[in-house]
C-alpha cells in the first residue's frame, strides 16, 4: 500500500467510501490502487454498480483498469462520466415475452440429443441445527413469488422461442429421512432433465440425515438462472427464512430481455458488433489438440473432471506477477493457458471462450435470470514474444472484449456464418474460467450452513476442455472438465501438471520467450 493521502475532493471521498465497502478495508486514500487492495473484475463490477446506484455515474469497466487509483478515477468522473446514466424500464403486461439472447441459446442447446442434464444447476447445502421444515418451504414459495424467472416456462410462437410468465406455479418441498450415505447417492439421482415447457424450472428437496442435520438440495435449469443468481437466491432465502421483508424489485428478467432486444437496434450495439467482426475478420483457426480417441461424428456430452492444487508459493508468485505487470490474476492465467494450448497444438493463433457475468448494467444486480455471455478471446502466443509482451497483449484484448461484452455470442456465431460441424462447438472448443471464492458465511437462527460434497457434477462436458482456476484461502486449484470421448484421465492430469510447470516458469522469469518455456 502507498502512503495514505486523504481524499481531497467530493468524488475522491465518494469513491473511497465505496471502495471501503466493496473491498472491506478500513481506510482508502487518494493514491491507493484498486487491484493492490485486493480488487478483481467481480469487485470492480460491484464498485461500478454502487457508483451508478448511489451517484448516477456510469464508469466503463475498462476505465477502472486504466485508472486504478482513487485520484485518477475521480478525475475521469469529473471530466466525462457524469450524467450519462440510463435505466432499464418495466414493460407492459403481455401474453408472452421475447427470450433473451442467452435464453435462446439455452433453449436451442436443450434440443440437442444427449444433452440430458448438462445445463442443470444442482446445489447441495448441509444445514446443522434446529431447522423448521415449514419455514424452509414458505421461504422458497416467497422466492418464487418474488422472482418471475422462477415462474417462467418456454414455448415456440411463430417459429421463435418465447418466455411465458405464470402468476402461480405448483411448488412443494420434497422431504425424506435418510442416512448420510444414502443422501449422497440420492442427490445424484435427483438431478433429472427439465421440460422447458413446464414451470417451475426449479426443484427443491430437504433430506434429514440425522438429529438436527439436513441436506438442502436445489436444482434449476440454466435458462432461468446463473451462478450470480444462485448467490442472490441463497442470500434472500436466508433472509426470508428469518422473516425479513425484502425491498420490492423495480424490474424483472423479462424487462432485461425486452431492453436487450431494443439495444440490438442501437448505434452502441452496432459499434460492438463491428469490434467482434473485425476481431474475426481473417481465417478463423480450429484448435487441433492431440486426442486419445478419434473425434466422434457428433459431439458427445459425456465427461469427467480432475483437479490439482497449485500450492501457496506459486499462487503468491502469480499474484505478484499480476501486480508487477498491471494485470489481474485472470489475465496472467489466461495468457499461461494460451501458452499451454500453443505447445500442445503447435498453433500460434488461438481462440478460448470465457464466460462473463453479463450484468454490465447496475439495474441488473438483484435480478435472478440467465445473464451469462461468452467472450471469444483470440490471442496469438507466437514463439518469439516474451511472456511479459504477450501478457500485455492478452490484457489489452481482455479489456477490449469487456468493453464490448453486451454483444451476444450467438449473434457473433450467426454473423460469422461458420460452417457447422456437429462434432465441435462453434468458434472454440475450450473454455477458461477463473473464480475468486468469496468467504461470506451464511447463518440462520440456531443453524450453520456449509457445502455438502457430492459427486453429482463432472459426469458431463459441454466442451472438449473447460479449464477452471479457483482461488480460495490464498491457494489456487486447477480443475479440468473434459470430454471422455476424446481424452483419458491420465492425459488430463498430465495436461494440468504441464500448466503448473509453465506457471512456475513465467513467475521465475516473466521475460522468457514463449518458445523457450519448457512445460516438461
Amino acid at each position: 500500500r502507498s502512503e495514505y493521502v486523504a481524499p481531497r475532493s467530493v468524488w475522491e471521498a465518494r469513491l473511497a467510501q465505496v471502495w471501503e465497502q466493496v473491498l472491506n478495508v478500513p481506510q482508502v486514500g487518494a493514491l491507493d490502487d484498486f487491484f493492490a487492495l485486493g480488487g478483481h473484475s467481480l469487485r470492480a463490477m460491484r464498485v461500478l454498480s454502487s457508483m451508478h446506484n448511489e451517484y448516477q455515474v456510469d464508469i466503463p469497466l475498462r476505465i477502472l483498469f486504466e485508472k486504478p487509483t482513487i485520484q485518477e478515477l475521480a478525475a475521469f468522473i469529473e471530466e466525462t462520466a457524469k450524467g450519462n446514466v440510463f435505466s432499464i424500464e418495466p414493460v407492459q403486461k403481455q401474453a408472452y415475452y421475447p427470450v433473451s439472447s442467452a435464453q435462446k441459446r439455452m433453449y436451442i442447446l436443450d434440443q440437442f440429443e444427449g444433452v440430458g442434464i448438462s445445463y442443470n444447476m444442482p446445489s447441495t447445502m448441509l444445514i446443522e441445527g434446529k431447522l423448521e421444515r415449514t419455514r424452509v418451504e414458505a421461504a422458497f414459495q416467497r422466492l418464487i413469488a418474488r422472482h418471475e424467472s422462477l415462474r417462467t416456462s418456454f414455448a415456440v410462437v411463430n417459429g421463435e422461442p418465447v418466455q411465458n410468465i405464470h402468476e402461480d406455479v405448483p411448488f412443494a418441498l420434497a422431504y425424506s429421512e435418510v442416512t448420510e450415505e444414502e443422501a449422497r447417492e440420492l442427490v445424484s439421482s435427483l438431478v433429472q432433465p427439465f421440460d422447458l415447457e413446464v414451470a417451475p424450472l426449479i426443484r427443491v428437496s430437504l433430506l434429514k440425515i440425522g438429529e438436527d442435520r439436513y441436506v438442502l438440495f436445489t436444482d434449476m435449469h440454466h435458462s432461468i438462472s446463473d451462478g450470480v443468481s444462485s448467490g442472490i437466491l441463497l442470500a434472500e432465502w436466508v433472509q426470508l427464512y428469518q422473516g425479513d421483508v425484502l425491498p420490492e424489485l423495480r424490474i424483472q428478467y423479462k424487462d432485461f430481455a425486452v431492453w436487450q432486444q431494443e439495444f440490438s437496434q442501437s448505434a452502441a450495439f452496432h459499434k460492438q458488433e463491428a469490434y467482434w467482426l473485425q476481431t474475426f475478420a481473417d481465417d478463423i483457426p480450429v484448435l487441433n489438440l492431440p486426442t486419445d480417441f478419434t473425434r466422434p461424428s457428433t459431439q458427445s456430452f459425456a465427461g469427467d473432471q480432475c483437479t490439482i492444487g497449485a500450492g501457496k508459493a506459486l499462487t503468491e508468485g502469480l499474484h505478484q506477477l499480476a501486480q508487477a505487470t498491471g494485470t489481474t490474476l485472470y489475465m496472467v492465467l489466461l495468457a499461461a493457458y494460451n501458452v499451454l494450448l500453443a505447445k500442445y497444438a503447435g498453433q500460434e493463433d488461438i481462440i478460448v471462450g470465457t464466460p462473463i457475468t453479463g450484468r454490465s448494467h447496475a439495474d441488473l444486480e438483484p435480478i435472478v435470470g440467465m445473464f451469462v455471455n461468452t467472450l471469444a478471446m483470440r490471442n496469438k502466443p507466437q514463439r518469439e514474444k516474451t511472456f511479459s509482451e504477450f501478457l500485455q497483449e492478452v490484457k489489452q484484448n481482455a479489456l477490449d472484449a469487456y468493453g464490448h461484452q453486451d454483444y451476444p455470442f450467438e449473434e457473433l456465431v450467426e454473423k460469422l456464418a461458420i460452417a457447422r460441424d456437429l462434432s465441435r462447438n462453434p468458434l472454440f472448443d475450450t473454455v477458461f474460467t477463473f473464480q475468486n471464492s468469496t468467504e461470506e458465511v451464511m447463518t440462520l437462527p440456531e443453524c450453520t450452513l456449509a457445502p455438502f460434497m457430492t459427486d453429482e457434477t463432472g459426469q458431463h462436458a459441454k466442451f472438449d476442455l473447460t479449464f477452471s482456476a479457483t482461488e480460495e484461502r490464498e491457494e489456487m486449484t486447477i480443475g479440468v472438465e473434459y470430454s471422455t470421448s476424446l481424452f483419458t484421465r491420465e492425459t488430463m492430469e498430465r495436461f494440468s501438471r504441464h500448466f503448473l510447470t509453465i506457471a512456475a516458469s513465467i513467475v521465475q522469469n516473466p521475460h522468457i520467450r514463449l518458445g523457450e518455456i519448457d512445460m516438461l
